[in-house]
């Protein structure tokens, strides 16, 4: 039989949850500040294995930083030039989609009345506007383009991190004075987090190329748009594909008809079920789930401390807190509470 840990004393589990509101209270009221540090974090956490890699493959170490450094300020130009201009033009035709709209719904309103049904006390309009949809989107959207725009602070951040993760392993070990079982623990904690942001990060991109792909060949406006929404939310679980989903099934349907738009529907269930159900699971494993519940109140949690980019990090920031947990045998009951469903091992009978 394997125990777990030694159960906390009521007074330890009083003392943690009063520390854990602290805490969350400071993080909300310096979210300003906090939102930027945390996705420089995400962004250095990403780009440290190719710069270890580099530097294992013998290229010198200033080397591997301009060659990272040069590839991550490629990619937010790029990023910040698409969503600008996708994004711009999107806001620009938004009057006329929500137009179009309009007038779908308002055809509803009438084929409906027209059997007998009154709708004098229902809003059905506002029930049944979709709109509402592609403006959370555009505003999430415009969130993220801010943050863009605020990109310098964030790439500087997270090149001082990068140089940081350099000399950490030798600052570590003098702290540490070589103990062999700390540095050991702090090195599984390092490597599951950059696995699970390397794997994330690979399907999310996968992701949002095949959608842009499947967009572009079906003819919608804005592809490139609606895959790069579809990569970062693919970041948010459960409501976070249906979210990137809905604005382009929407605007498939205003550009031709229903048809088209259940055709577009079919490619992105696909597309999130092979991605999300087989691909996803296979290289994550059991080991790095999360429960269904905790995802959820995640999601809710993050958005509430940080806004949409909470959100967007909720998964990976708690799965960074399960590692830690799990690192640690006076923690691991915290997260093992946090992983999926856990299967009982049956005692062998006494003799």
């Amino acid at each position: 039989m394997n125990a777990l840990s030694p159960k906390p004393t009521s007074t330890q589990m009083l003392i943690t949850i009063a520390a854990f509101v602290i805490v969350i209270a400071g993080m909300r009221a310096a979210n300003v500040l906090l939102v930027p540090f945390l996705l420089s974090g995400f962004i250095a956490i990403i780009s440290s294995p190719p710069l270890f890699w580099l530097k294992n493959k013998g290229l010198p170490t200033w080397l591997s930083l301009v060659v990272v450094i040069f590839i991550i300020l490629l990619i937010g130009l790029l990023l910040v030039g698409m969503v600008g201009s996708s994004l711009t033009a999107f806001t620009r035709d938004l009057p006329v989609y929500d137009s179009k709209i309009r007038q779908h719904v308002t055809s509803i309103i009438a084929w409906i009345e027209a059997r007998g049904v009154n709708t004098g006390d229902l809003d059905i309009m506002g029930l049944l506007d979709p709109g509402r949809i592609m403006k959370l989107a555009t505003a999430f959207l415009n969130s993220l383009r801010k943050l863009l725009t605020n990109g310098f602070l964030v790439f500087l951040t997270a090149l001082f991190m990068l140089i940081e993760a350099l000399n950490l392993p030798a600052k570590l070990y003098t702290i540490l004075n070589g103990s062999a079982k700390s540095l050991a623990t702090f090195d599984q904690f390092i490597s599951n987090v950059k696995n699970y942001m390397a794997i994330k990060t690979a399907i999310s991109l996968t992701v949002g190329v095949a959608v842009a792909v499947w967009l572009a060949i079906m003819g919608v406006n804005y592809p490139t748009l609606w895959g790069l929404l579809a990569f970062v939310l693919n970041y948010v679980p459960n409501i976070g594909s249906i979210i990137a989903a809905v604005p382009a099934i929407l605007l498939t349907f205003l550009m031709y008809d229903i048809f088209k738009a259940v055709i577009v529907a079919i490619g992105y269930l696909v597309i999130n079920v092979v991605m999300g159900n087989i691909i996803e699971p296979k290289f994550m494993g059991q080991r790095l789930g999360l429960s269904p519940l905790v995802v959820f109140l995640s999601l809710l949690f993050w958005g509430w401390v940080l806004g949409p980019v909470g959100m967007l990090l909720s998964v990976p920031l708690t799965m960074t807190a399960k590692i830690a947990l799990d690192t640690r045998e006076d923690t691991r009951w915290l997260s093992v509470l946090l992983g999926p469903d856990v299967r009982h091992e049956k005692e062998a009978p006494a003799e």
